[in-house]
């Protein structure tokens, strides 16, 4: 079987969302970032093979959020409880996120990523799922050896060009550092940002509010990043090309 990497370590974009060494929350695991094996009630229903059977844990501020990286994008919605319960609470529908999996042989393929919350381990729970068929099924999950996840969060200066040169992006900003390159945080200056597109990916904010924050994927802090940014503050929306600039000296 080939060897399989996830675009920028996908041990993942989540550890943006928590510290280190915070205290212990509901599912009895200090707060922080966390491996567990994920098992299902049926070979159908299984994680991407790049992440070799494996979940990513977040723990932070008494709750848990299970981040699950899909083989492909089959699988449209989750929900946590029974299928007879989600056809008619679609407010409560997971919805998917885009990651982008790369392999060895130089391909890459997007494929759908689910944040599922949950409060237990060690124990069952009820995940249900819909894919094309437009059909609501029945899994039972559970996650269980949570293994402990290291954090790098650091910080660097940057700077936006193009556009009307109005927008400018927060400075500095947090950078989470891995292995295989940085996640990066970028805070546009106005909420009217709904999508990114960087190295052919579309990534969607994180938060909106009097900004647009997004986190991105970065290999290289040392080289000036394009990228496309779509602005729905005029009567149409409309891309506009940036180019992201990091002063890698100020890296701390």
């Amino acid at each position: 079987m080939k060897k399989i990497v996830v675009f920028l370590g996908l041990l993942i974009s989540l550890l943006l969302l928590v510290g280190c060494g915070s205290k212990a929350g509901n599912i009895k695991l200090d707060d922080g970032t966390y491996m567990v094996d994920f098992d299902t009630d049926s070979s159908m229903f299984h994680v991407n093979e790049s992440m070799k059977g494996k979940a990513v844990l977040t723990v932070n501020n008494k709750s848990g959020n299970l981040h699950l990286v899909m083989p492909s994008k089959n699988v449209l919605n989750l929900y946590l409880g029974l299928a007879e319960k989600a056809a008619n609470d679609e407010a409560n529908w997971i919805v998917p996120s885009t990651e982008m999996v790369t392999y060895d042989d130089g391909m890459s393929e997007e494929v759908f990523s689910f944040d599922v919350p949950v409060s237990v381990i060690d124990e069952e729970f009820d995940l249900a799922l819909i894919g094309k068929k437009n059909v609501w099924y029945d899994h039972k999950v559970k996650i269980s050896n949570p293994e402990a996840a290291g954090c790098n969060e650091r910080t660097v200066e940057v700077e936006l060009t193009g556009g009307t040169g109005k927008v400018k992006l927060a400075s500095p900003t947090s950078v989470l550092e891995s292995k295989d390159g940085y996640l990066v945080t970028i805070a546009f200056s106005s909420k009217n940002y709904d999508y990114m597109i960087v190295d052919g990916v579309k990534y969607t904010p994180v938060s909106v509010t009097d900004e647009s924050v997004f986190e991105i994927p970065v290999k290289d802090l040392s080289k000036p990043l394009e990228v496309i940014a779509d602005t729905v503050a005029m009567s149409t929306p409309h891309e506009i090309e940036y180019t992201i600039t990091f002063k890698a000296d100020t890296l701390k």
